[in-house]
């Protein structure tokens, strides 16, 4: 088990590797009153684990999948938290995927002005990134993520175990962040065209794990509310984000690497990124996704709304450029779709 301390606004402390469930949630337990958050997913695979470990902890169960992540069930589990009497002392745990992690972390930061989390990732997404960095939010007016806060979990713990019962869906949905990272470090791109043909594997995946989120801290030690740094780490949302909210047939990671397919496609066209090296990224795309769907007019219309976005009329988007270097790139928003449909010409399907 590895242990990667995040130095932010506050400490943080990522435990990864084999066991570290077991190893660690008992004590994290100890010497205070908690709360679970999960959902019923995870509820139902992991439900003899929980009892065995939670015991007799307040739990609320969230109905599975992103529609949850809403007004209506943050302010369910923040009455749980009351009827349960949390204290300022308290510490929610929060087990399941990003869904869970998001509102999870949020309702943590809003209960008495903010009580201690912990964060217990059980998709390769959360794992490698969402866990991570203290970003919380619910979606709202059909925009992603729009209210929130950056609050960060005192502890996340990242055991490989709960991948073992993941469906190959959600294995897509992890390798796209993986393959974002790929895009940003040269070491991460290195590792995962090493093991180009054993991408699903479940130990290729726990031990790129551990280099995503080296990566992901390094980048919020040094810039933690997302002014500068940080916002690389949305390479392939700009346009993924778009698409999930309008089309919301595949998963997170997937629509990510639509993005990510697009945005390469437009930043080689504006002569921004080495024609090899992108169509490298491309390909790896379409080898998780299986498949690049050719987008409409419509389908881009949420980019316009992007959190990225820095004056109405413009879309900003991160390209990558080279191996381990990318740029920020601004555009009217017009001229952003007028090159994401010309891109749209080379799709496969």
């Amino acid at each position: 088990m590895k242990e990667i301390v995040l130095k932010a606004s506050v400490k943080s402390s990522v435990f990864v590797g084999e066991g570290a469930f077991h190893r660690c949630v008992p004590a994290l337990l100890k010497g205070q009153k908690n709360f679970l958050l999960t959902d019923s997913n995870v509820y139902e695979l992991y439900g003899g684990l929980i009892s065995s470990v939670f015991g007799n902890t307040p739990l609320y169960v969230l109905p599975a999948g992103e529609e949850n992540k809403n007004f209506s069930e943050l302010g369910n589990i923040l009455t749980a938290m009351t009827e349960a009497g949390l204290l300022r002392t308290s510490c929610l745990f929060a087990m399941g995927g990003g869904v869970v992690g998001d509102i999870g972390g949020l309702a943590a930061g809003l209960y008495m002005r903010g009580i201690r989390c912990v964060q217990i990732p059980t998709t390769v997404l959360a794992q490698v990134d969402s866990s991570v960095g203290g970003k919380t939010a619910i979606d709202m007016n059909n925009i992603k993520n729009v209210v929130g806060m950056f609050y960060q979990p005192q502890t996340v713990v990242v055991d490989p175990l709960f991948l073992r019962t993941l469906p190959v869906r959600e294995l897509k949905c992890g390798l796209g962040e993986i393959v974002k990272y790929a895009a940003l470090s040269a070491e991460i791109y290195k590792e995962v065209l090493k093991h180009i043909d054993n991408l699903f594997d479940l130990s290729f995946l726990e031990e790129i794990t551990k280099l995503c989120i080296d990566h992901k801290a390094n980048v919020v030690r040094k810039d933690e509310r997302e002014t500068g740094l940080r916002k690389s780490l949305n390479m392939g949302h700009t346009l993924g984000h778009a698409l999930e909210l309008y089309d919301k047939k595949l998963s997170h990671g997937e629509y990510v690497l639509i993005g990510l397919w697009y945005e390469t496609c437009v930043a080689q066209a504006m002569g921004l990124c080495k024609q090899e090296y992108g169509d490298t990224l491309k390909a790896l795309a379409r080898k998780v996704v299986g498949g690049i769907p050719a987008v409409t007019e419509a389908a881009i219309g949420g980019a316009r709304m992007d959190k990225k976005n820095e004056s109405a009329g413009t879309v900003t988007f991160i390209a990558p450029i080279s191996k381990g270097i990318f740029d920020t790139v601004k555009l009217p928003y017009e001229e952003y779709v007028s090159r994401i449909l010309e891109a749209a010409k080379e799709a496969e399907c």
